[in-house]
């Protein structure tokens, strides 16, 4: 097993210039003991994209977007999962693993999207709308997935709404992400508004059915941001990612998934960059690419992304605590929903 001494050496190597000595000798003393309880323990630990530099580069096994570590915990033997990542994501990972032990560091990891809406709001649009298939962002809670057709991550929501066979789709609950992917496929899309719980519907034709839910961090970033950064830096390629108003994205060269923006970063040559997203990721595709000149406009860092420290993981994991439970009738039914979205990658 690697040594405190070799794991902080790491550490430094790749993240000297994103994170201060001093907290980077402290958070690979917490990190060594972590690895060490994932041997004792027979545990895996997922790390979202989101996560802060110094967990993110010591104690994951696998990393990636909600997409890619809803894959992997579908396929992992481990005992326990430890999801460094929000509620939603942990939720996923027990509807796809209900006989291991799934935990989370914080339980104030909640999230703006996933609170936006709840299974009552969707069945009242299956009401107003039978026979209308509908696509859940994985952003949402347990109880809502088992009330949709499929899921879908920012990176195949175009693929999945290509794939149903329907004059309509109902797709919730990001407002942007719904405009951003209705802009793509060419349909037009309505958004109604619950009054005294009916459904407003604005009149005309339509495609689309989206909600208003809105993720707190990317609804902050504005064009005005990027003519700003434009007129500094004439050349700099601006990447977005689909939760930011359709606005920004159109203003943006490259909009996708948070896999597919860092793979955009990676494999391009630019002479500068502009990534807009959580901060923390910010910092995580500069810290794996030292070769790329990033140019920094951390804003916001997501409130409920930054509960998860590496303290608490320690915590969780050594006391196994807040094990995550969804009640076997909302799983079953939302497993359905999982595995589809899984199925069209």
């Amino acid at each position: 097993m690697t040594s405190v001494n070799e794991l902080y050496q790491t550490m430094h190597e790749k993240l000297k210039d994103v994170v201060p000595d001093v907290e980077l000798k402290y958070k690979a003393e917490i990190a060594y003991e972590i690895n060490r309880l994932k041997v004792e323990k027979n545990a895996v630990i997922l790390g979202h994209n989101y996560m802060e530099p110094a967990l993110f580069h010591s104690i994951p096994d696998i990393t990636g977007d909600s997409l890619a570590l809803s894959r992997e915990a579908a396929k992992t033997e481990k005992d326990i999962i430890v999801f460094c990542g929000v509620q939603f994501m942990a939720e996923t990972a027990k509807i796809l693993n209900p006989n291991k032990k799934v935990l989370i560091p914080s339980d104030k990891a909640g999230c703006s999207l996933a609170e936006s809406i709840s299974a009552a709001d969707v069945r009242l649009l299956r009401e107003r709308f039978p026979g209308v298939p509908i696509v859940a962002y994985v952003n949402t809670y347990a109880d809502v997935k088992a009330e949709v057709d499929i899921c879908c991550t920012s990176g195949n929501a175009v693929a999945v709404v290509n794939s149903l066979d329907s004059d309509s789709i109902i797709f919730l609950p990001d407002q942007y992400l719904a405009h951003n992917i209705a802009n793509e496929t060419g349909k037009k899309i309505i958004f109604p508004e619950v009054v005294n719980n009916t459904l407003q519907v604005p009149d005309g034709d339509f495609q689309m059915i989206g909600w208003t839910g809105k993720c707190e961090v990317h609804e902050k970033f504005t064009v005005s941001d990027i003519d700003t950064v434009r007129a500094q830096f004439p050349e700099v390629v601006i990447v977005t990612h689909p939760e930011c108003s359709p606005e920004v994205v159109a203003a943006s060269d490259f909009s996708g998934s948070t896999t597919a923006m860092i793979n955009y970063v990676e494999q391009s040559n630019a002479p500068h960059y502009l990534v807009l997203t959580e901060c923390s990721m910010g910092d995580n595709i500069a810290a794996a690419n030292p070769d790329k000149d990033l140019l920094r406009l951390c804003m916001v860092r997501c409130p409920h992304m930054n509960t998860i420290t590496m303290e608490d993981t320690l915590a969780a994991l050594r006391n196994e605590q807040y094990e995550v439970e969804v009640p076997e009738d909302i799983r079953i039914r939302a497993a359905r929903s999982v595995e589809r979205m899984i199925a069209i990658g």
